[in-house]
């Protein structure tokens, strides 16, 4: 028989079949929230990037369980447009936007000085956005913009509103990291844009592999608090993080991903466990797989001393002088 013959052949068809409904059952995580009945009402929660995508999926849980979520996102029609549809889907009107650009450390400053103003409390604060594929670009504030929008902005929202996390505990951190952490490097030049090799997803490697080390060490300094401190990792997810990538690049992935690929709400499944499972109360520094499995992430991750220089170096680049 024919490569052609064979390929059409009914069997062939039928089975291909069955290994994509297959592969779509397992990418399903252990923990479902759809069956956690758990109430939100009263809470704050905000989640960065949460326009679209899994950060859009995040809002949209916490919005059914009754929180008061604020969408921070650097697109103010887009950003709209999504608390429209989350309103009209879960019937909650306490949905916000609010508007920051992680690639730059004033946007981040304006923005957390604008939540500490309006806000008497954050109880759940979720650091999804991030880019992968950016050209080489350094900052006004002589930063490299991938660094800036994956880790340094994050890295700065979440300490200029630590106090007033603080202030609402128990409350809970959660830093959308990556498994690709594994293939970054630490070289702290990278954050300048030095010695930096941009190709493919190496730089998004980098910058998740710094948001495991710094979340680590911040959930160390926490201790006592209240306030928990963790990553995560979402699974290979249809998103539009690839949106700077190359257009047949991005039919490649959009085509395998359609079988293999988690959607967005699977893909939020594991953020949203570690900020509101029961399970997981006091449970702080530690990064869960995207079964909401803990996980033991890459050595680097995992270096104590390593993660003190790294949230020191991180703290004195976005201290404004």
């Amino acid at each position: 028989m024919e490569l052609l013959d064979l390929l059409s052949h009914p069997i062939w068809a039928v089975s291909t079949v069955l290994l994509a409904v297959v592969v779509r059952l397992q990418r399903r995580a252990r923990w479902d929230p759809r069956t956690w009945d758990l109430r939100l009402t009263g809470k704050v929660a905000i989640v960065t990037g949460a326009n679209t995508g899994i950060g859009k999926q995040i809002a949209l849980d916490f919005a059914r369980r009754g929180a008061r979520v604020i969408l921070a996102c650097r697109s103010e029609s887009r950003g709209a447009a999504a608390v429209d549809e989350i309103k009209k889907e879960t019937g909650n009107s306490d949905v916000h936007l609010r508007l920051v650009d992680l690639s730059s450390l004033d946007s981040v400053r304006a923005f957390a000085k604008k939540i500490i103003e309006e806000e008497k409390a954050i109880h759940i604060l979720v650091n999804n956005a991030a880019v992968s594929g950016l050209p080489k670009k350094i900052t006004n504030e002589g930063l490299e913009i991938s660094f800036v929008t994956n880790h340094l902005g994050p890295f700065l929202l979440t300490n200029l509103l630590l106090d007033l996390i603080k202030q609402s505990a128990p409350a809970r951190i959660v830093t959308v990291s990556s498994a690709n952490h594994k293939n970054g490097k630490v070289d702290f030049s990278h954050f300048h844009g030095e010695n930096l090799v941009h190709r493919m997803d190496r730089v998004y490697n980098h910058t998740k592999l710094h948001n495991i080390i710094c979340t680590n060490e911040l959930a160390r300094r926490l201790k006592e608090t209240g306030v928990t401190a963790n990553s995560v990792h979402p699974g290979v997810v249809m998103t539009e993080v690839l949106r700077y990538y190359p257009l047949w690049l991005r039919c490649i992935f959009n085509s395998i991903g359609f079988f293999f690929f988690k959607t967005p709400d699977e893909g939020a499944v594991s953020s949203i466990y570690c900020a509101v499972a029961e399970e997981l109360e006091g449970i702080t520094g530690k990064y869960f797989d995207s079964d909401c499995s803990l996980t033991l992430p890459a050595p680097l991750a995992r270096d104590s001393a390593l993660a003190v220089k790294d949230f020191e170096i991180c703290e004195r680049l976005t201290s404004k002088l």
